[in-house]
């Protein structure tokens, strides 16, 4: 099982009220940044072999000194980001098809579209969504919603038909494709210069047939969005080290 890695990683954080175009991925965490977080959980997942990073052109230098100096050898290429997050996944998806074109590397059975504001994903879970990827041809990690959630009615200041939550989940990423499926799909959407909120989405534009499995995650994974995301993280981040402790010491 072989997989690529997309890391989306250009958010300036418009929503965190981030000063001079700070970058949200950069952000600390636990003493390390957001991206670092990510990137670690990508080098230990055994079914990636290389990892491609989308960001702002001034975090370039940055996020390839990390990688040397952290140890992050799946880190292939760190290229500059398009306008939207569309964008930056196709020149993503450009940059591997000339790395294969070129001999540097060989078609993946899947590949994986991750958000760099996505610190804590697991490895055991980036491997769990990538072998569904190659089984069914695309998988999507999801969670179920825990508020009730409603329609905006006709008047926008009332509401309209509440939901059954029972059948609605919140997606989330890495969102895994077979590498053909997700790199014919971006090529349709560059074409038709249409734009969807996921990857997922864009598959099912341009290939209605194909199902997605769903990989139902825990409430952990979240995207660093706001200001108050931070305190949460670092609640998440002291659970999820205290429950790997657990699982290394030795047992008496």
């Amino acid at each position: 099982m072989s997989s690529y890695a997309i890391i989306a990683a250009s958010g300036v954080g418009k929503r965190m009220k981030l000063q001079d175009g700070l970058s949200k991925q950069m952000l600390e965490i636990g003493g390390r940044s957001v991206i670092y977080h990510t990137l670690s959980a990508f080098e230990r997942a055994s079914s990636v072999d290389a990892v491609y990073i989308a960001t702002k052109p001034d975090s370039i230098e940055t996020l390839l000194a990390m990688a040397e100096r952290d140890g992050f050898s799946k880190v292939k290429a760190v290229i500059e980001g398009g306008k939207e997050r569309q964008d930056s996944i196709y020149n993503c998806i450009e940059r591997i098809e000339k790395d294969m074109h070129s001999g540097k590397a060989a078609m993946p059975d899947a590949i994986l579209v991750h958000d760099g504001a996505r610190p804590f994903i697991q490895p055991e879970e980036i491997d769990d969504i990538a072998a569904l990827s190659i089984a069914y041809g695309a998988c999507v990690p999801a969670t179920k919603p825990k508020d009730t959630i409603k329609y905006i009615g006709e008047n926008p200041e009332f509401f309209g038909e509440t939901l059954d939550r029972g059948r609605l989940v919140q997606v989330q990423t890495p969102q895994g494709f077979t590498a053909p499926l997700l790199i014919q799909a971006h090529r349709h959407a560059k074409l038709e210069q249409s734009y969807a909120t996921d990857d997922a989405a864009i598959v099912e534009r341009f290939f209605p047939a194909q199902r997605i499995r769903i990989y139902e995650m825990g409430y952990h994974n979240i995207k660093i969005t706001t200001p108050e995301d931070i305190h949460l993280a670092e609640a998440i981040l002291t659970k999820l080290r205290n429950e790997r402790f657990l699982e290394e010491e030795p047992k008496k």
